[in-house]
């Protein structure tokens, strides 16, 4: 009777444990299928291909005066705004990058009265295939021009009206070869580019403005092109963002480069506020622009400044 009864306790002790391992086995096998799911094989992931954004930053500014003794304008408004937007696509050694370069200021005063202060429409588009060592064979087109009619405020005499939507135009068709270090530094390099100075205004045209012959609506030049741009974000809020574009005309004046130079420093206070210093520059050998001062027509360098702070947003 004792060896039955050992015999059967010998039974049970082997049962829990099998049952033990079997349900230790059980619940291993269950969570490395778990890990299984959760953890998505390489060759089933889809790869992003689109990188989309944009920021958008809106400055407003009002003021007014009454009976004040030091004087000034009784009222002063201005509203300043700019869009960067972006969408590039990458798969394999190809790559293709669109940027949408957007401003629009306006100021209207007591005395001055109203007018823009600032208007540019700036959109590039390149596509490259990377050929190693940073390097890609790439071609760009860039088109700038701006939104509406333009004025100069001379003063003895009533504003001159001097530019409009596509007039000017600048329109760039370049093949070539782009550096990429990095994704804050690209440098785009063409012997060989076709530039289209287009003026779509007849009153424009007839007056031969922007280096286009009299009556004409477009001019055509083939030279040398030079595009670098530099974006980098410093301490996390403060982002600058640069473009340095360079061409010579291989059929009048190589020597008189072509110069647009565009800066952007932005800082942010918090997730919606933010100053905004922008610094453009151009030179082009084919405008001419009147000195206040002696009534000379010339050539000159174009500086814009504009500083705001207001409302900022990135998507």
């Amino acid at each position: 009777m004792r060896k039955f009864t050992l015999s059967i306790a010998c039974l049970l002790c082997v049962f829990c444990t099998t049952v033990q391992a079997q349900n230790d086995w059980m619940k291993t096998d269950r969570e490395e299928a778990a890990k299984k799911l959760k953890k998505r094989d390489d060759k089933d992931t889809i790869p992003k291909l689109w990188f989309k954004g944009m920021n958008i930053n809106v400055n407003i500014n009002q003021g007014s005066l009454s009976n004040w003794a030091a004087g000034g304008d009784n009222f002063s408004f201005s509203l300043g705004s700019t869009i960067f937007a972006w969408a590039n696509y990458k798969k394999g050694r190809r790559e293709w990058s669109n940027v949408a370069d957007l401003a629009y200021g306006y100021i209207n005063t007591t005395s001055l009265g109203s007018r823009k202060s600032d208007d540019r429409i700036d959109l590039t588009s390149k596509y490259g295939y990377d050929i190693g060592r940073n390097w890609y064979v790439s071609g760009l087109v860039n088109l700038r021009t701006q939104f509406t009619d333009g004025y100069s405020y001379p003063s003895d005499t009533t504003p001159q009206y001097n530019s409009t939507f596509f007039a000017p135009a600048y329109v760039l068709v370049s093949p070539g070869f782009d550096y990429k270090p990095n994704k804050e530094f690209s440098l785009f390099l063409s012997p060989v580019t076709a530039r289209f100075v287009v003026v779509m205004d007849q009153y424009l045209a007839n007056q031969g403005a922007y280096g286009v012959d009299t009556g004409k609506h477009m001019k055509y030049e083939m030279g040398a092109y030079l595009s670098a741009n530099y974006i980098k974000t410093f301490a996390k809020n403060m982002t600058y963002k640069g473009r340095l574009d360079l061409f010579s005309d291989y059929r009048n004046n190589p020597q008189n480069v072509d110069v647009f130079f565009t800066n952007a420093l932005e800082l942010k206070v918090n997730k919606w506020i933010s100053a905004l210093l922008t610094l453009d520059m151009i030179y082009d050998d084919d405008t001419k622009i009147k000195d206040s001062k002696t009534g000379v027509e010339g050539a000159r360098l174009q500086i814009k400044q504009v500083i705001g702070i207001g409302f900022a947003a990135k998507f």
